[in-house]
């Protein structure tokens, strides 16, 4: 199987084709893949994608891909690796979690907002002009376009992304899991006399309340989501282990060390060499 690299933050391809024999292949980097026109077949991990035009897919750097193409198509591929992510800083890492630690959502269209399609294609195809054009801080002008479109497919993916397995969590649920994410640095805030007054349930009735929803004891998925997000940073940026100690409010490294053997069988380090990305 071919493993393709890309060796710049970020870049623009477009492509028109009756007919495309690709290779199977899995990327080192993420690739946003927006249909124009056309019809045919995504396969992102073995699932079989129908596509039409102003569909937009996500491919991961784990991820494997192909494509059957059934009509004349043009299609808009928008890639960028880990280092345009670190250049857009931490909060914006924190703003994408719903794209990194629901790796696991079906693969599929992720603009499940159908007012974002348009706003999607209006976006790709400015990229694709201003790509042409040699216009004054261009590069810069396509450097704003890619971001506001990785907000926008991380906006629909957090949409569409509830626990595996659930597809009910709304309503006081929803609000019960933004507010875990929204204050999982803060152990205090997460204490479950905390949730419970924020969510407007009783105390003695929200572990089983988050139980019957989730299928996970609330502190379960609060420890769950902890260590996925620690997996985040290990794989996705540079941060020193006691960098992230202190962003996501672990007492201290032995305490993060010991929590993150406990769920992935090996120490944060050995977990980043195992990544093969120093």
């Amino acid at each position: 199987m071919d493993i393709r690299h890309m060796y710049q933050s970020f870049a623009l391809e477009y492509l028109e084709a009756d007919h495309y024999e690709a290779r199977r292949h899995r990327n080192t980097y993420f690739e946003l893949v927006f249909v124009l026109e056309g019809e045919g077949v995504q396969i992102i991990n073995d699932h079989r994608l129908h596509y039409t035009r102003n569909k937009l897919f996500v491919i991961f750097p784990e991820d494997t891909h192909d494509f059957e193409i059934h009509s004349t198509t043009r299609l808009c591929f928008i890639r960028f690796n880990r280092e345009h992510l670190r250049t857009m800083g931490q909060e914006w890492l924190r703003q994408l979690e719903f794209i990194f630690n629901h790796h696991h959502h079906l693969p599929g269209c992720v603009l499940v907002n159908t007012a974002d399609k348009p706003l999607v294609r209006a976006i790709a195809e400015a990229m694709l002009r201003e790509r042409e054009s040699e216009a004054p801080h261009r590069d810069e002008v396509l450097t704003q376009l890619l971001n506001t479109l990785i907000v926008v497919a991380a906006r629909n993916i957090r949409l569409m992304a509830p626990l595996p397995g659930r597809k009910d969590l709304q309503g006081t649920a929803s609000a019960l899991l933004h507010y875990i994410h929204e204050h999982i640095a803060e152990p205090e805030a997460l204490r479950a006399e905390k949730i419970a007054a924020h969510c407007h349930i009783s105390p003695g009735y929200i572990s089983e309340y988050f139980k019957s929803k989730t299928g996970l004891s609330m502190q379960e998925y609060i420890m769950n989501y902890r260590m996925k997000l620690v997996e985040t940073r290990l794989r996705y940026t540079d941060m020193q282990v006691s960098e992230i100690v202190d962003e996501l409010g672990f007492s201290d490294a032995s305490h993060l060390h010991r929590l993150f053997r406990k769920h992935s069988g090996m120490a944060p380090g050995a977990f980043r060499k195992s990544l093969g990305n120093d």
